[in-house]
């Protein structure tokens, strides 16, 4: 613990008071740069949690948390699984789905597309497809009727409006004696959606369960049934249990297994950015360090002094660790403050700026997200102030440990 004697003096050499104002000065930038360098850090990882957060809602309003199917790719009693599981109550809500790839043509645009048919009653319990519906609602898909909703980017590339009709191609084919027929069917276009994401909005297709069964010849089969949680985070601990209660039979997937290389990337360029960004810090750290030098150099007739009237080397090397720590508190404080200030405004501040420009940072006719979502974690900005106060602590110790060394003759020979 530092005494008062060392916290008197390390913080009156905060102050130049007669000769030299550039240590001031310094002091000034020290706690400047290490502000500014918290700020940045504190904003860039809010800027990219949000991103990761509103990316993370746009897949899972599409995708259930869990998936359950038999190793074949097939689940031929979806109605026998969700009995089993009724008695779990981890489980929110669970959903049959069946999916396959086709062709889909209107004119003279072809192109692929992932198919997926949905049960319009049952739908809403895994997923929040029918929010991202466009003027329309899933109750316009109705069994035999053959009524398709297309992702509003796929439905611009046809060039397909609502009440039109489209064709679907399945990838199966029929053998005759005039050659090899593909399956195809006609579908009339209900409406559209948009989630914001283009894997969803160009790729994607749904339609009716019933009409989905007859379009891959399913018969009463089905693709798997989808399964929401109360905590998404738990998926991976519940599908390991899943797997133990159903058995080998089936195979359970959860979210983060279709999406980890995804969020795997994600998951870096987070890491990576908070290296980069925690340079900044390193280099306040070297103002510190180069500041508490100058003050040393200059205050050698000082510490001689102070030596000559009984002050240990240990109380002068606690001297200039106090000036440092209250350098680093102070510029950790007002960082984070900066931080979380700058972060919580974020939106607005980009949006004034865009007016101002007259144009938008991202486009979104480029970028799925167009504005700057921005999600402070409390837990990610104390562990930022931690690292950071460390560092400009340990960024004292040299030059203390020099000051500590002085020698009170060598010092004041041409006094």
């Amino acid at each position: 613990m530092f005494r008062p004697l060392e916290l008197f003096i390390g913080s009156r050499y905060l102050r130049a008071k007669r000769r030299n104002h550039f240590i001031s000065f310094i002091s000034f930038i020290s706690v400047f740069s290490l502000a500014l360098g918290i700020t940045l850090i504190i904003t860039v990882l809010s800027v990219m949690n949000g991103f990761q957060f509103e990316i993370k809602d746009r897949i899972l309003s599409m995708t259930a948390h869990a998936t359950v199917l038999e190793l074949d790719g097939k689940l031929r009693d979806w109605q026998k699984v969700e009995k089993d599981l009724e008695g779990n109550t981890e489980i929110k809500g669970s959903a049959p789905y069946v999916q396959g790839q086709g062709m889909i043509v209107h004119g003279k645009q072809v192109t692929g597309a992932m198919i997926t048919g949905i049960d319009p009653q049952l739908e809403s319990n895994v997923s929040r497809i029918g929010n991202h519906l466009l003027n329309t609602s899933l109750d316009v898909l109705k069994p035999g009727e053959f009524g398709i909703l297309l992702g509003s980017d796929l439905a611009n590339y046809l060039s397909v409006d609502v009440g039109e009709k489209i064709t679907v191609i399945t990838p199966e084919a029929t053998v005759t004696p005039a050659g090899i027929i593909p399956k195809f069917r006609r579908f009339t276009v209900m409406g559209t959606y948009t989630v914001g994401m283009p894997q969803y909005d160009r790729n994607t297709a749904a339609i009716h369960i019933g009409d989905a069964k007859r379009l891959f010849h399913l018969g009463d089969a089905v693709t798997g049934l989808r399964l929401k949680f109360e905590d998404l985070f738990d998926a991976q601990e519940i599908t390991y249990k899943l797997r133990d209660q159903l058995g080998g039979t089936y195979w359970v997937s959860d979210w983060t297994y279709h999406n980890r290389n995804f969020f795997r990337a994600l998951k870096m360029e987070k890491t990576m950015m908070f290296i980069i960004t925690i340079i900044i810090v390193f280099v306040a750290a070297f103002n510190i360090i180069s500041m508490l030098v100058m003050v040393v150099t200059e205050k050698q007739s000082d510490i001689a002094i102070m030596r000559t009237l009984g002050v240990s080397p240990k109380s002068i090397m606690g001297i200039f660790v106090v000036q440092g720590t209250v350098i680093g508190l102070v510029g950790t404080l007002l960082g984070a403050l900066g931080g979380v200030l700058l972060s919580s405004n974020l939106e607005s501040i980009v949006r004034f700026v865009e007016k101002v420009r007259g144009a938008k940072f991202l486009s979104p006719d480029v970028y799925p997200i167009s504005d700057f979502p921005s999600e402070i974690i409390p837990s990610e900005v104390i562990t930022i102030c931690i690292v950071a106060f460390v560092i400009t602590v340990l960024a004292t110790i040299y030059p203390a440990w020099k000051a500590a060394r002085t020698q009170p003759a060598e010092a004041l020979r041409y006094e």
